[in-house]
């Protein structure tokens, strides 16, 4: 299914949308994946959801990626004896491990790794941000707080704990149980919550066998602080501006989201931005003018994806929008100025002959009549260096394997195509011919650029590139040979 597009648009499944009809219109009406929220429903659920994403792809014979999002720990005060309690400014609150009944005094936070990471002037901030407490006293069973900012504090609210790095695993007990689940089932992205450190993404790597593909959701000041080595054991990246925008004053995101964009497109990696992007589509059919711009900003950074989260899950309107983000994309990518913003910020990355061959195919193509750059890429490596290069005209991924095909459908301008087993380049070159034309990308007397490595089915061997005319005795000739 061509994409007049070239960011991907990410949609969560929910109880708004767990049919085959409303998964298959989500589809035609521009989403490229669809986010499996652990979070929310058992594993049977998510498993009938699986069921008729792949068939809808059958039925519309086009690859569709699947992301498992996992829930990652969840850290949450106790239950009060009246519900609730009101917290005003400048009173004293103790949290602490008695799992007796809260009440304006107190409350149990059953989690001892809060207790022993936490420091006098440490700040934790309960219900999404809107309560905010300093710890003026803390030992191992509790930490005394006065309230900054008070509130209404009710049963099982959660909490963030922004300026200490926590000694939580990023995997809890129910994320391993999903994460085994849904690799079993076959989904291409996992996503993981609550990264802070490397170590976080290597233990999930190893527990997925090379199942699926590893993205690190950025939410936490630590995952910010060490972005740079989660996202080189990462493979992609979600930036969630959620829990992002609770643990660092709202400020701050916009040009974090700014810099992890650019370091992603600058390693040839997807990046995703998320959380809040089209909010009021939950309940009104048309965004506010404020989400529209917000969209369109992560456009124009060059983010390779955006998301809709509770506004297709959940919502009263998820193909209107998708369909608002679809239109919303493809206006900004007909804007000249996208392109300027684009080039401008391409980084020139040429330390190896893969950068070398994707960068000339780039500048082969833009400087002569190409019509696409088709890159034959069994593992998904070539293609990939494509995308990060944000050529100016279609790029068109064959791969022999479904799941890299899959895997693709989340990189910003792939349109993926799954082809027969090649052994030969010629072979390769004949099928790009065969999927530009069949695509309308291109007519028999256009030519295009194909890349591919060889020896195939070698990952990161990109070195060859041919620029090929699109004419019939060029598939008549390999067909009878």
């Amino acid at each position: 299914m061509k994409r007049h597009r070239n960011v991907k648009i990410v949609a969560t499944l929910g109880p708004a949308s767990n049919d085959y009809d409303m998964i298959r219109a989500l589809h035609e009406a521009g989403a490229d994946v669809f986010r499996l929220n652990m979070s929310h429903g058992d594993h049977e659920e998510i498993r009938a959801r699986h069921a008729i994403i792949r068939q809808v792809e059958k039925d519309l014979d086009s690859p569709i990626a699947i992301l498992a999002d996992l829930q990652g720990p969840k850290l949450r005060v106790g239950v009060f004896a009246n519900g609730e309690e009101e917290l005003v400014p400048g009173a004293s609150f103790r949290l602490d491990l008695d799992k007796a009944e809260g009440d304006v005094n107190r409350v149990c936070l059953p989690h001892k790794e809060i207790f022993d990471a936490l420091e006098p002037g440490a700040h934790l901030l309960v219900n999404d941000g809107k309560i905010k407490l300093r710890v003026k006293d803390c030992g191992a069973t509790f930490a005394d707080c006065e309230v900054i900012v008070g509130g209404t504090i009710s049963n099982r609210k959660g909490v963030n704990v922004p300026d200490v790095v926590l000694p939580l695993a990023a995997l809890s007990d129910k994320d391993r149980k999903d994460l085994e689940f849904v690799c079993e089932l076959g989904v291409d992205w996992l996503a993981l919550s609550f990264v802070q450190r490397p170590a976080d993404v290597d233990e999930a790597r190893d527990l997925c066998k090379g199942r699926a593909a590893i993205l690190s959701k950025i939410e936490k000041p630590a995952a910010v602080k060490n972005f740079d080595d989660i996202l080189a054991v990462s493979d992609g990246i979600m930036v969630a501006r959620g829990d992002l925008g609770v643990e660092l004053p709202v400020q701050n995101v916009p040009p974090i989201q700014k810099r992890l964009v650019r370091k992603c497109r600058a390693a040839g990696k997807p990046v995703i931005v998320a959380t809040q992007m089209l909010e009021s589509m939950i309940d009104s059919p048309m965004p506010t003018r404020a989400e529209v711009s917000d969209v369109a900003t992560a456009i124009y950074e060059g983010a390779d994806a955006i998301m809709l989260s509770a506004e297709s899950a959940a919502g009263s309107y998820p193909i209107e929008a998708v369909t608002t983000m679809s239109n919303v994309a493809n206006e900004v990518e007909s804007d000249p100025t996208y392109t300027e913003i684009i080039e401008a910020s391409r980084r020139a990355v040429r330390t190896t002959v893969a950068d070398g061959i994707v960068s000339a195919a780039r500048e082969i193509a833009e400087t002569t009549d190409i019509k696409a750059i088709c890159c034959f890429s069994q593992s998904g490596t070539t293609a990939l260096l494509v995308a990060r290069e944000r050529p100016r005209v279609p790029i068109i991924a064959l791969t022999s394997y479904i799941h890299t095909a899959r895997r693709l459908c989340l990189s910003w301008g792939t349109n993926c195509v799954v082809v027969g087993e090649v052994s030969r380049f010629k072979d390769a070159v004949v099928a790009a011919v065969r999927a530009t034309l069949a695509q309308g990308l291109a007519t028999k007397e256009d030519m295009i650029v194909v890349t591919a490595g060889v020896p195939f089915n070698t990952p990161g061997t990109t070195n060859i590139l041919r620029v090929a005319p699109c004419e019939e005795k060029l598939i008549f000739a390999s067909e009878t040979e």
